[in-house]
């Protein structure tokens, strides 16, 4: 029986993930709040303690990284050595997580937000587990976006080859993931006592749109924006073509 691990702050469209998966013959694990969610929805749970054989400690800080865990997750099937170790020490393999982050970027933009809240914001589990599917792409499906839970049914649904699929999404978490660190070395570098001159800096942009064509005709483009701030994306073009890179 495959196994999923779901454990997400933004519940959306959870529910009738995890309903799909239990159709396809899928196991359950979750944590805290997501596995009173599925609970409550009717949704077969597994909870963490009963994978890891430990509970829940400091407020939450500590949950899913557990060796029983990890190992579940970065194990590669094809190694007959990593299987044995596995089975050595009573691990199961995990085949898919869908976990999305605390909201430390939305947490800091509020007005008065202390540090210690900022802090506390700042998710350790969650891309502990992303990093470790994504790395183990090759045999795990690892879902950071909500926007992808039908995709992965579908495919699932379809009987259909995954490697392309779990290639793209393994893809889509190292770029969340770097993002997300990128914000809280910014905000960490611009508090009281921080350098606001870092030798380093995390640049991050959303694609806004597709443009026409680059400088050139026979050239790709798009439009990208930072997180923070007004700029030309929130401009609205009220008449002309669509636009391009020159115009």
């Amino acid at each position: 029986m495959p196994r999923a691990l779901i454990s997400v702050h933004d519940k959306t469209g959870i529910v009738p993930f995890a309903r799909g998966l239990v159709e396809f013959g899928w196991e359950i694990i979750s944590t805290g709040g997501t596995a009173r969610v599925l609970k409550q929805a009717g949704v077969p749970v597994l909870p963490i303690e009963g994978v890891t054989g430990f509970p829940e400690m400091l407020d939450g800080r500590v949950k899913t990284l557990h060796p029983a865990i990890h190992g579940g997750l970065l194990a590669r099937r094809a190694l007959a050595t990593h299987m044995e170790a596995l089975a050595a020490q009573g691990i199961t393999p995990i085949d898919l997580v869908a976990v999305n982050l605390y909201p430390f970027r939305e947490t800091i933009a509020k007005p008065g937000v202390s540090r210690d809240e900022a802090i506390e914001q700042i998710d350790i589990g969650g891309p502990s587990m992303l990093r470790s599917a994504a790395k183990n792409h090759e045999s795990v499906f690892v879902v950071v976006d909500p926007a992808d839970y039908e995709r992965v049914l579908v495919a699932l649904r379809a009987n259909a080859p995954v490697e392309v699929l779990r290639g793209e999404l393994a893809a889509k978490v190292f770029r969340h993931t770097s993002a997300y660190d990128g914000a809280i070395g910014a905000y960490l570098s611009a508090s009281e006592g921080g350098d606001r001159l870092p030798a380093s800096i995390a640049l991050h942009l959303d694609r806004i749109q597709g443009l026409r064509y680059g400088e050139n005709p026979e050239q790709r483009a798009a439009f990208y924006r930072g997180p923070e701030g007004e700029g030309l994306a929130d401009l609205e073009q009220l008449q002309g073509k669509e636009l391009s890179f020159n115009n």
